[in-house]
C-alpha cells in the first residue's frame, strides 16, 4: 500500500536551515506529482510546496518562495524540502502528500520549530 514517510524536522533558530525528506512507497513514485503541506497550530493545513513527476515543474505558497525549494530523486523514492531562513510562522507539522488513483495519502508528519 502507499507509504509516505517524512523526516528531517526538528528545534531551529531563525534563519537557520532544514531539510525534509519523505520517503515514498507502494506506488510508482516518478510517475506522479508529490506535495509539500504544513500545519501550524490552529491554523488549517495549508500547501506549502508542489512538484511534477519528471521534475518539470514546482510551486510555491507566496510565503515561501524564494526560500524553500522542492526537489525529488526518483532513484531513491524521495522527495525533499530545502529550507532556508527559516522563520517562526514557519513553526508547524510538515506532511507528505500524494494523490494516487483518485486517494489522498499523506504522511505522519514531522515538527518543525522555528524559535530563539
Amino acid at each position: 500500500q502507499v507509504r509516505l514517510v517524512e523526516s528531517g524536522g526538528g528545534l531551529v533558530q531563525p534563519g537557520e536551515s532544514l531539510r525534509l525528506s519523505c520517503e515514498a512507497s507502494g506506488f510508482t513514485f516518478n510517475a506522479y506529482a508529490m506535495k509539500w503541506y504544513r500545519q501550524a497550530p490552529g491554523l488549517e493545513r495549508e500547501l506549502v510546496a508542489s512538484i511534477t513527476s519528471g521534475s518539470i515543474g514546482t510551486n510555491y505558497a507566496d510565503s515561501v518562495r524564494d526560500r524553500f525549494t522542492i526537489s525529488r530523486d526518483d532513484a531513491k523514492n524521495t522527495v525533499y524540502l530545502q529550507m532556508n531562513s527559516l522563520k517562526p510562522e514557519d513553526t508547524g507539522v510538515y506532511y507528505c502528500y500524494v494523490r494516487h488513483r483518485a486517494v489522498d495519502y499523506w504522511g505522519k508528519g514531522t515538527l518543525v520549530t522555528v524559535s530563539s
